[in-house]
């Protein structure tokens, strides 16, 4: 009997606990309040996705103005140098046997100086005397004190003083002469001295390097590439048919690497290529430690006005790499991947995963699972 009254209780528990189950069960959720917002139908720029190359702004081809052998060559690919920085050393032994031969020969004009300011001294003095005897002869032949023989004499002796001291300025012109010669044969002898130590023209990195130590150097040979560091612009290759839709100072968006953002445009190149039918846009790239000449980029061009759907970008929701947004139908939310365009101000253009006039739940509420109930509010 006890354990019938037992079985009896159990039941009438297990009943109850179902009961109550059921009736939890029955009670639907609560409709979270939202707002919302349709999708429609807009005039979006539309862009045209290019590819190019990344280049530096400023490249310098280092190369020397004689031919020499390199003794010295400071730098490796990769080095970064500063302006003024020395990086090829030649062999100058036949540049300073030219300096000094230069420098002798000067210093054997200069030599010549005093001996020629002498000379001139002399020639002076005696063109004075002879300037005052002829005026004291002039004088007494006048007076008839001296016969004309004499007064030729002094005449003649005037004039070879004159001739004397012209031709004692005329030395002196000469040796001035000499001497500018040689001033100028030394300045150029250091000018050639001074072609034997190569410096960077710029501040930048050694990207090429096509001299070793022993090598025979020929002017105007390439020996280093030197790139400016901290500038560099992606050069992309647009059809000519948007040629009339891009301008200088336009941003743009581009994506090299591991940088995603806007860009201006720098300069336009406006010939187009006959093989290709393009032109080069080139775009100034922020400075970035990573870039280097020679990487792949993308850059969306312009290509006028096209009609997309668009959504408010806050409305997006990330699960991972992909693109949520929730959609109110019949009720309920409803999760719908997406695949999204570029931006434009608070405004997403989108791709794939919805239709005009669909209403997109926004913003979103932190609660909001898919398949919830939703109550929609204006």
């Amino acid at each position: 009997m006890l354990y019938l009254i037992l079985i009896a209780a159990l039941v009438a528990t297990g009943c109850g606990e179902s009961s109550k189950q059921e009736t939890r069960q029955a009670i639907p959720p609560k409709p979270v309040p939202v707002s919302i917002v349709p999708v429609r139908l807009e005039q979006w720029p539309a862009t045209r996705e290019v590819t190019g190359t990344v280049r530096a702004r400023t490249t310098a081809v280092v190369s020397s103005r004689i031919m020499a052998y390199a003794s010295e060559v400071r730098v490796q690919v990769g080095d970064s140098v500063r302006a003024g920085q020395t990086l090829v050393v030649l062999d100058s032994k036949d540049l300073d046997a030219a300096m000094r031969l230069a420098e002798a020969a000067r210093s054997e004009a200069r030599g010549v100086e005093s001996e020629i300011g002498g000379a001139i001294d002399s020639a002076k003095a005696q063109l004075d005397l002879a300037r005052a005897t002829h005026k004291r002869m002039q004088d007494l032949l006048e007076k008839k004190s001296i016969s004309s023989q004499e007064f030729d004499e002094a005449s003649a002796k005037l004039r070879q003083a004159e001739a004397g001291y012209e031709m004692a300025q005329s030395k002196k012109r000469q040796l001035a002469h000499r001497i500018g010669q040689t001033d100028a044969a030394v300045e150029n002898a250091s000018i050639m001295k001074s072609y034997s130590v190569i410096a960077a023209p710029i501040a930048g990195i050694v990207t090429e390097k096509r001299v070793e130590p022993g090598n025979l150097v020929h002017p105007g040979a390439p020996l280093l590439l030197l790139e400016q560091s901290g500038s560099y612009r992606l050069e992309v290759a647009v059809e000519e048919s948007l040629l009339p839709l891009v301008r200088v100072g336009q941003s743009v968006n581009i994506a090299v690497e591991s940088i995603e953002r806007s860009a201006p445009i720098q300069e336009i190149v406006p010939a187009v290529d006959a093989a290709s039918r393009a032109f080069t846009v080139k775009i100034a790239l922020p400075p970035h430690p990573h870039l280097r000449s020679g990487m792949f980029g993308r850059a969306n061009i312009p290509a006028g006005v096209t009609k997309s759907l668009a959504i408010p970008a806050a409305a997006l929701h990330r699960q991972g790499s992909l693109d949520v947004v929730y959609v109110s139908a019949q009720g309920v939310a409803r999760a719908r991947m997406v695949t999204v365009a570029e931006r434009r101000g608070d405004g997403v253009r989108v791709l794939t995963g919805l239709a005009e006039g669909e209403q997109v739940i926004h913003p979103l509420p932190s609660n909001l699972t898919d398949g919830a109930p939703v109550e929609v509010r204006q």
